[in-house]
């Protein structure tokens, strides 16, 4: 699917729990979000270049999956100057569906080639093995908010690098970001509100939010 506004007109920002239909672009079948118990969001490795297929393909199929797009430099070998394009965040897809339908698709359906786990390299399984990677839908709600809007000043960063501010988690207050939470980093010499799904190496930030649209998540709740 490709991204789409949430925007809630009442309260012009984003509505709570909003998440854009997912829409094949091949057939216009569409998945609406609806929470499950016995689904979670899978992180999934998409093959270069295969990435609309594959969302198309699980779409069709009735699953739910959700295609975060990021805007990048890149040179036009033609003219041989810069210019922005949207590009899939980390080439991963997300899915929200059940660990056995995830598992089919990742080595028994037919776009399988193309697809792999991405694995959680914080915990182990029984095997003493790094699980595949599963976020949770409280944590997919700040991530979709931000990129959702593709927004050309969103950022995507290496965690690593970002300084940040304070271990405070914060909420925007005001703007096209409102409701977003994380943390406050330096980011390209301006604050920006850091949204991280733990397990990835890259974050996403939010573009710059002055202080006063910011206001304390008391007990980092």
């Amino acid at each position: 699917m490709d991204n789409a506004s949430i925007y809630d007109e009442k309260s012009k920002g984003l509505a709570p729990f909003a998440f854009p239909e997912a829409i094949s672009s091949k057939t216009g079948v569409s998945v609406s979000y609806k929470p499950a118990e016995d689904k979670q969001w899978f992180v999934l490795r998409i093959k270069y270049g295969k990435m609309q297929a594959v969302a198309d393909t699980m779409i069709e199929s009735g699953t739910y999956v959700y295609l975060a797009k990021v805007w990048k430099d890149v040179m036009n070998k033609v003219t041989g100057k810069k210019q922005r394009k949207l590009f899939p965040f980390m080439n991963i897809l997300f899915a929200y569906t059940t660990a056995q339908e995830a598992e089919q698709y990742v080595k028994g359906g037919k776009e399988s080639d193309y697809i792999t786990y991405y694995y959680n390299h914080f915990s182990t399984d029984q095997q003493g093995l790094n699980p595949p990677l599963t976020v949770s839908s409280q944590d997919m709600i700040p991530f979709v908010r931000v990129t959702a809007l593709q927004d050309e000043h969103v950022m995507e960063v290496d965690i690593k690098k970002c300084r940040f501010v304070s271990d405070d988690m914060v909420r925007v207050t005001f703007g096209p970001f409102e409701g977003v939470t994380g943390r406050v980093a330096r980011v390209a010499r301006q604050n920006r509100v850091v949204v991280y799904i733990k397990g990835l190496d890259t974050c996403i930030t939010t573009a710059y939010i002055p202080s006063y649209y910011l206001e304390k998540v008391e007990n980092n709740a």
